[in-house]
């Protein structure tokens, strides 16, 4: 509490004009230093923290983001110890909420307490391979520990780390204030918004979330903004996107795919934003973007980014208080993901309920002809368990069938595997009910649009 207060004081002060802090005129070459020294304190770590984020390398034949070779890499060095430093996180994570009472604070946090306590003895079974031979199918245990529970485990802290090069240092606000003009009146959220978007889409939804729920607390996000940005823009990355194409063998068609998918899913992100429940939540936040004056939008974001910088605290400071709430999202998050996600795989595996949930879903489809309208709605259903079903379940299907179900794996945003144990973990006031409301409309919608897309770009060849 008492960094948030201190966060929350500094972000306050970062608009202060940087005249009030000049030197006295009788010594001129003071405030060129002081000058000189904000510029490269706004500049150095925001352009490692691009790199760090945005740029893709080659390495050893796998190209992806210098975060995502990294924690490839501490997995390598890890070997079998990356199972046992997961479930050393996942134990610290269900304990957490006992130890310092917050398990008391409201339902929602008990129930999920409860949960975690239940992904002990779960990922206790995935470490070992003990208990039943059907928890251990390559889609379930295997799935939720070997391809989430230690890539998030790892991804989250280390990417924290590196995270406040991103957002302590000016760069945040300066992107702002520039894509202010298509942020607010397209999608309603501050222009800053957009670094947690394509922080999701390079690196994973858990960072964008990491990024939200600092900005949040900061009071630079109502709970509008943020919840719109938790569950519109926190999607899956494109390294995982990929995946999703191989499945459905949609890689000939790959860059089609790619960015019909993207545009599929801000579209419905715009459409989400106007209806309830997030058209309806509080939206005040503490402070703002400054308003740029016509044609002096560039000249406003670098001031404004040299402001923030020039009040930023030291680098090691940051670095300390980011990997702190990245360790702490990271435990809340793992155990989440190993109870819950496991709830929702054996309920699409085993039980006819998102078979059933898909027929809500019909109509959206049923109305462009598809002959297997019925098989993608449910198929699109079972993505409330995990994103990846609607691929599993449509690998056999005809082209439109299969590259609507691609769209929709990543267009919903929202699962339970992972994406909404994070978004729990997070300061972010969304409940339960809320999110699945907003997942119910995002499907419907994802299915309206990819349909007619997929058969066009099926007639195009």
């Amino acid at each position: 509490m008492k960094n948030e207060a201190c966060l929350r004081q500094l972000y306050s002060i970062s608009y202060l004009p940087l005249r009030s802090q000049s030197m006295s005129p009788s010594d001129p070459s003071k405030p060129q230093q002081s000058s000189r020294a904000t510029v490269v304190k706004l500049l150095l770590p925001s352009l490692l923290g691009i790199f760090i984020f945005f740029v893709p390398i080659t390495l050893n034949g796998h190209t992806t983001i210098a975060l995502d070779h990294m924690v490839t890499g501490a997995r390598s060095l890890m070997g079998k110890g990356s199972g046992l430093y997961a479930m050393a996180m996942i134990i610290a994570g269900g304990l957490y909420p006992l130890l310092t009472g917050t398990w008391r604070e409201n339902l929602t946090n008990s129930v999920f307490t409860g949960l975690k306590l239940i992904g002990i003895p779960v990922a206790g079974i995935a470490l070992t391979g003990w208990g039943p031979d059907f928890l251990h199918t390559p889609d379930m245990l295997p799935f939720l520990f070997d391809k989430l529970v230690i890539p998030v485990g790892l991804i989250v802290p280390i990417g924290a780390i590196f995270l406040a090069l991103l957002v302590s240092f000016g760069l945040l606000e300066l992107i702002g204030v520039l894509v202010q003009p298509v942020m607010r009146p397209i999608w309603r959220t501050p222009g800053r918004s957009a670094i947690d978007a394509v922080a999701s889409f390079v690196g994973s939804y858990s960072i964008g979330l990491l990024i939200t729920n600092r900005v949040y607390i900061a009071g630079h996000y109502s709970a509008r903004e943020a919840a719109i940005i938790a569950t519109g823009f926190s999607t899956v990355s494109a390294t995982f996107m990929i995946i999703v194409a191989k499945t459905l063998d949609l890689m000939s068609v790959w860059n089609t795919y790619f960015w019909l998918t993207l545009l599929i899913t801000f579209v419905v992100t715009a459409i989400t934003v106007r209806l309830p429940p997030l058209a309806t939540m509080d939206d005040t936040s503490e402070g703002g973007e400054p308003v740029a004056e016509p044609g002096r939008r560039f000249v406003t974001a670098w001031r404004t980014g040299l402001d923030v910088a020039a009040k930023a605290p030291s680098l090691a400071a940051s670095v300390a208080l980011n990997f702190k709430e990245g360790l702490l999202m990271a435990i809340s998050i793992l155990p989440s993901i190993m109870s819950v996600g496991l709830a929702g795989l054996l309920v699409a595996k085993y039980t006819p309920l998102f078979d059933w949930v898909g027929w809500l879903f019909y109509p959206f489809v049923a109305i462009w002809g598809l002959e297997e309208a019925r098989q993608l709605a449910q198929a699109s259903a079972a993505g409330l368990a995990e994103m990846f079903l609607p691929a599993l379940l449509m690998d056999d299907a005809g082209f439109v069938a299969r590259f609507a179900a691609g769209v929709v794996s990543v267009s919903a945003v929202l699962f339970f595997s992972a994406s909404i144990p994070c978004i729990l973990s997070t300061r972010i006031p969304l409940s339960v009910g809320r999110i699945v409301i907003v997942w119910f409309i995002r499907v419907a919608l994802s299915l309206l649009l990819a349909v007619p897309t997929a058969m066009i770009v099926n007639n195009i060849g």
